[in-house]
């Protein structure tokens, strides 16, 4: 027989289960003071009156709003000290449902963050996350990871709890904002201090030796550091942005494929960039005829920004657009001549990097690594800084050659500077690719309309790096939307692909994995017996739509 859930089964923060306890309890005192006073007046005052007359009464009395009927009805001295004792009770709950209730809802009155925080268990805690919180958090919640966010300014975890999100104020350094924070109880600490990071890692060593410890900088020189103080990895989200902004640049050029996702022997997944000058510019995607011409799928596509799985196949192909191919390595190399810009070689040798931090150092060195020129641009000289100056001015920009580069690879701290940067450029050069990178996930549209070819913003690279720590699943690219997962055909077993309802949840099967090998020929006919394995491709909402709708755990992740 099914029973009903108590209390504490239910997921209430300790501020909500105060609120139930009240509500019962109150009920609780009004029936105990009705019952009483229905007692009180036909033992003491010989008068039998109705229970729901007595319950007016206490009504009435608690609520200071009269009861004139009833007091001709006392005489005796414990009725009237009785109702004194339920007008006091009145007064005082009137005040505690102010204090408890109306005042948090209603004012700016201070407010305990720790007593909305619902009961944790095997969650994350998020320590000092210096990069857009909420898109990370947003993250955690479509993977369906539980957290607490430790955030250093007051004002920021009351404005992210107020948004809905489990956040306390504490300081990284201190036991008792991790104690708060329940690690007793927790899977994984994700350290984003900046300088206090070494410090924060030795506070949660000293209180759980065995805990993992994530830890993030944008400094890859502290890697090595950060390691010997007790993280268990440690990533580098400016290094991986940079590094990615490169391989796009070069990969316009490059008659080789390298960028790709390995699914299996003859399955590979790839993000192919539309540059200036293809051939693909200005066509329906139904009219290219990709999959004749070169073998490859095509499974998505990011058309202005927005993704779309699968893409519109009248969408129509534009020189910035990104499209998400599917096939072995022939089909997909066939499909990346087609979307580069059609000349037989490179026209000049030349990158120009902008911005001479930690992500314009990890792309100027694939650059170079590529046998490339960077040409590096930054405000403050230094050993490889090859033009010091402001790069968001037009000036500059000559003096780096700008007309003799092949693209422009930005990575300035300041979005407003990334913005101008990538106007200019564009100005001056209606052909030439622009890479970005942004502080803001909210600037990547201005970018993209800008004049920029391909985006990465800072808190999508570093949320998309953490999920997969996390997750342990492959990524295509860390700033991407898309997750690309393994998964088991169990609960498809006996139906076929097309049967199967996948494509209801805006998930798409990019390869089928058997006893034998992963088959790159995708055959939405074919009838599976339930002991293949899936790969499946969706972004993080409709994957969450997929495990959810037929039961997947996160068990059963591979890639």
């Amino acid at each position: 027989m099914p029973t009903l859930p108590t209390l504490t089964d239910l997921d209430l923060s300790r501020r909500d289960r105060l609120i139930v306890y009240y509500v019962v309890g109150l009920a609780t005192l009004v029936l105990v003071y009705a019952a009483a006073y229905n007692t009180v007046l036909a033992r003491l005052e010989g008068v039998d009156q109705s229970i729901f007359a007595s319950f007016e009464f206490v009504v009435q009395t608690m609520t200071t709003t009269g009861y004139g009927q009833d007091s001709g009805l006392w005489s005796h001295p414990l009725t009237f000290l009785f109702v004194s004792f339920v007008q006091l009770s009145g007064i005082g709950i009137g005040f505690f449902t102010l204090r408890l209730i109306i005042i948090p809802l209603f004012t700016d009155a201070e407010v305990n963050l720790d007593d909305r925080l619902s009961r944790k268990r095997d969650h994350v805690i998020i320590c000092g996350y210096r990069r857009d919180s909420a898109v990370l958090l947003d993250e955690l919640t479509d993977l369906d990871i539980d957290y607490v966010l430790v955030s250093e300014s007051e004002e920021d975890a009351k404005d992210l709890s107020g948004a809905g999100y489990a956040a306390i104020h504490g300081a990284p350094e201190d036991r008792d904002t991790f104690e708060r924070a329940s690690i007793d109880s927790a899977r994984t600490v994700i350290m984003d201090a900046g300088d206090a990071n070494v410090n924060a890692i030795l506070t949660v060593r000293a209180l759980d030796p065995d805990i993992e410890i994530i830890a993030l900088t944008d400094d890859s020189d502290m890697r090595d550091v950060l390691l010997d103080a007790g993280a268990d990895s440690v990533l580098s989200p400016h290094g991986v942005l940079g590094r990615r902004l490169a391989e796009k640049a070069v990969s316009s050029f490059s008659t080789e494929l390298t960028d790709t996702v390995d699914l299996g022997p003859d399955v590979e997944v790839a993000e192919l960039l539309v540059g200036h000058g293809s051939r693909l510019a200005g066509t329906r995607l139904r009219d290219s005829n990709l999959r004749e011409r070169t073998g490859a799928n095509v499974i998505g596509a990011w058309i202005d920004g927005d993704l779309q799985l699968p893409p519109d196949p009248d969408a129509v192909i534009q020189p910035n657009t990104v499209l998400l191919v599917s096939g072995d390595h022939d089909a997909l190399e066939a499909l990346s001549e087609f979307t580069r810009p059609i000349r037989s070689r490179r026209a000049h040798d030349r990158i120009i990097v902008a911005g001479g931090g930690e992500v314009g150092q990890a792309a100027a060195s694939v650059v170079e690594s590529s046998g490339f020129d960077a040409v590096t641009i930054d405000t403050e000289a230094g050993e490889e800084i090859d033009i010091v100056g402001d790069a968001a001015s037009r000036a500059t920009l000559h003096e780096a050659d700008i007309e003799q580069a092949d693209a422009v690879i930005v990575g300035l701290p300041d979005d407003s500077d990334a913005l101008l940067t990538t106007v200019l450029a564009r100005s001056i050069d209606p052909d030439i690719d622009v890479l970005v990178r942004v502080t803001d996930t909210d600037a990547t549209g201005k970018a993209l309309s800008a004049g920029a070819d391909y985006v990465l913003s800072v808190p999508r690279v570093s949320a998309r790096m953490v999920a997969r720590e996390l997750r342990g699943e492959d990524v295509l690219a860390p700033a991407s939307q898309v997750r690309i997962v393994r998964v088991p055909a169990e609960p498809f077993a006996g139906s076929t692909l097309a049967e199967s309802a996948i494509h209801d949840t805006d998930c798409r099967v990019v390869a089928i994995e058997d006893a034998d090998s992963p088959s790159g020929r995708v055959d939405p006919n074919r009838e599976l017996d339930g002991d293949e394995r899936l790969t499946i491709v969706g972004t993080d909402e409709a994957v969450q739509r997929f495990r959810e709708r037929f039961g997947i755990s996160d068990a059963d992740r591979l890639v």
